[in-house]
């Protein structure tokens, strides 16, 4: 069982990231601003899953998969910020799409190989679940990349990737607001696919968090 400073450090480098995932989500539009903002958003964003993955796992795989992942989307988003275009647009998709699915792997490991249910599982549950809504908002816009028309907007507005993550967490919580509709085939698909996971991931993480608190009675 952890000793109580290592528990208090697990909750705060959890409650840390958590406080960070949402920081970045809020402040997603200053990527496509001007001046030194996207440097600063994308510098913020290749860090955040690094820090937390070396303070959340001793896996040096692991480590190092984040740790390149995230300096791989900082110098992408640094050129499609500055030098934007159909390729620095794509590599920003493709190298998020890795980064989420590490940092994904590192939390499942650390919320479903829990023995106990204490703070620090709880707050990584959360942010596990946040970051599947982001990684999936860089898969949907890799689809609208790939297959531009694949999402309308009611408006009639072009589709950026703020939508997406406005609508990646409309799905994943099935709230399902109908400003955004998926048209093509492998948007459909994907779509229903993060709706599926959404429900099925809090109905697994109850029981799993249930079954830990009965074992202890």
């Amino acid at each position: 069982m952890l000793s109580l400073p290592t528990a208090r450090n697990k909750v705060a480098a959890n409650a840390g990231f958590l406080a960070a995932i949402l920081i970045h989500n809020l402040t997603y539009p200053l990527s496509a601003a001007a001046g030194v903002w996207p440097a600063l958003f994308y510098g913020f964003y290749a860090a955040i899953f690094g820090v937390a993955t070396w303070a959340l796992t001793g896996h040096r795989l692991q480590r190092i998969f984040v740790g390149s992942a995230g300096l791989a989307v900082f110098i992408a988003g640094i050129l499609n910020s500055y030098v934007p275009s159909n390729g620095t647009a794509l590599a920003v998709y493709l190298t998020s799409m890795v980064y989420h699915l590490g940092m994904i792997v590192v939390l499942a490991r650390y919320t479903f190989g829990a023995r106990t249910v204490m703070t620090d599982v709880l707050l990584s549950a959360t942010s596990l679940y946040l970051v599947i809504g982001s990684g999936f908002a860089a898969v949907l816009a890799f689809i609208e990349w790939c297959a531009p028309g694949s999402f309308v907007a009611s408006s009639g507005a072009a589709i950026d990737w703020q939508q997406m993550v406005y609508f990646s967490y409309v799905t994943l919580t099935t709230l399902g607001y109908g400003d955004i509709t998926p048209v093509g085939f492998y948007a459909q698909s994907f779509v229903n696919f993060e709706a599926i996971g959404g429900t099925l991931y809090t109905v697994i993480l109850l029981s799993r968090l249930v079954g830990l608190h009965a074992s202890r009675q």
